[in-house]
């Protein structure tokens, strides 16, 4: 091991006072990166996960879901600058519909739920040092939000970047604060023990926890999943969805062969000549959508057993200190995955969902969606489907990505897309009102304006 580096990492996790269980997880990962652990699943050592519990087999008796949504806490992840759209913000503050927000939208289907059971039902928050202040701001308009003495939020730690060449943290005089990263959304479970709202938790009678990202408005608070999680008795599960052509990088769960455990593989885990095999959506044909369930109770007893460090895989990813300058030097940020937890777990399970709880938005194509016609609000704010299918969307990168760009396009707000298809934009095109786009459209590379009331493609 780099002596040399790694003090030098856990002296600056010390001086900006980041929890020592924190830098015990972090010392886990340095090791194994120095090592050059790479974290590889080969296909031969695994057997696929094949039969699944089923939501739409599940039955509950109500009194017993009314007590087990007593003792629910949902925990969203809110991490994420949503960057890759070219925010500099907590994502969750993106306008979704009529003006409303991801962290709107949440707050607002969990009010609706503690209308609708009378449960306590506490909305929780793991923000980034980066997302915090914004967050809270926004969170302020909800008076009624908090529950007892449980705060809004607590805090996802923090780490330095790694330099690729020396493993020695990185220096970036332009701006200290890009040489730090959060450590991956794994983090979550060492982040609930050393901010104390664990232990919080716990001692208000909390039991359960669900567990989504704010980019996902499709899980709204489930009495039935909680009520089936609870009859399991299993220390944890994860929400699968049935695999389609579309959905073939999505991680997936399998049965590692040495001890029978499921296991969670993500692309990056995978060989690169067995990609195949990852891909086959037959083959592996459910995917993970990293909504978690799980036992707070347990999750302490794991913690503790194991001196505060999970041990879950090691993802190794690969930036610039700077991710906006690909010539800025280059880094290691350590992350690891939280739905990686489920092998830590004895006895962990999973159940398929619809897809109706899984409505991520990862890129402006799924913001189109959502903010279109095809899907609409219910009084318990769940995004709910109008259209027969869900149209593909492909948007051209250049024009459309970064989200300045995209709301340029769209002044009048994005086209009706109930009657499409598939919608491919390969050109950089400019919408006029009350557009609709009908069947399978292809608007070409040349671009140009769609005008105002315009019906484009074929009716279906």
């Amino acid at each position: 091991m780099s002596t040399e580096g790694l003090a030098a990492a856990q002296q600056k996790m010390a001086d900006a006072q980041v929890p020592q269980t924190a830098i015990d997880v972090f010392t886990h990962y340095y090791g194994q990166l120095e090592a050059g652990v790479t974290g590889t699943i080969p296909e031969d050592t695994i057997e696929p996960y094949l039969d699944p519990p089923k939501l739409e087999d599940v039955s509950i008796d109500p009194a017993h879901a009314k007590q087990v949504f007593d003792q629910l806490v949902i925990i969203n992840l809110n991490g994420g600058l949503g960057t890759s759209m070219g925010m500099d913000k907590a994502k969750s503050l993106l306008p979704v519909r009529a003006g409303k927000t991801f962290l709107d939208i949440i707050v607002e289907q969990v009010l609706a739920a503690r209308r609708g059971t009378l449960s306590r039902l506490p909305l929780l928050f793991m923000n980034s040092f980066r997302t915090r202040e914004d967050t809270l701001a926004a969170l302020e308009k909800y008076p009624d939000l908090r529950v007892g003495d449980l705060p809004l939020d607590f805090l996802q730690n923090k780490e330095p970047k790694l330099r690729t060449d020396d493993l020695t943290p990185v220096e970036w005089s332009a701006d200290p604060d890009l040489e730090w990263c959060p450590p991956g959304h794994g983090d979550i479970y060492t982040a609930l023990q050393t901010s104390g709202v664990l232990q919080q938790l716990l001692d208000a009678g909390f039991k359960y926890a669900s567990v989504s990202n704010s980019d996902n408005l499709g899980t709204v608070p489930s009495p039935v999943i909680a009520s089936w999680f609870a009859s399991t008795g299993a220390p944890y599960a994860a929400e699968l969805c049935r695999r389609t052509a579309a959905d073939r990088k999505g991680g997936h769960l399998a049965i590692r062969k040495s001890d029978g455990r499921l296991i969670l593989r993500d692309t990056a885990q995978t060989p690169a000549e067995e990609m195949d095999y990852f891909t086959d959506e037959h083959r592996h044909p459910y995917f993970h959508t990293n909504n978690l369930w799980f036992d707070l109770e347990q999750l302490d007893a794991v913690l503790t057993s194991r001196g505060g460090v999970m041990g879950l895989p090691l993802i190794r990813n690969e930036k610039t200190v700077d991710p906006a300058d690909k010539s800025s030097t280059p880094v290691y940020q350590i992350e690891s995955a939280m739905g990686a937890a489920v092998e830590v777990f004895e006895g962990a399970t999973a159940i398929v969902v619809g897809r109706d709880r899984f409505l991520p938005v990862k890129a402006t194509s799924d913001l189109m969606l959502v903010r279109s016609d095809v899907y609409d609000l219910d009084n318990r704010q769940a995004l709910v489907q109008q259209a027969p299918t869900v149209p593909t969307v492909k948007l051209a990168s250049e024009a459309y990505k970064l989200i300045g760009d995209f709301e340029a396009r769209f002044p009048h707000g994005v086209p009706s897309l109930k009657q499409a298809s598939a919608v491919d934009i390969q050109g950089d095109w400019t919408f006029g009102a009350d557009v609709s786009l009908l069947g399978d459209v292809v608007l070409g590379p040349e671009g140009g304006d769609v005008p105002e009331g315009a019906r484009v493609g074929t009716q279906r």
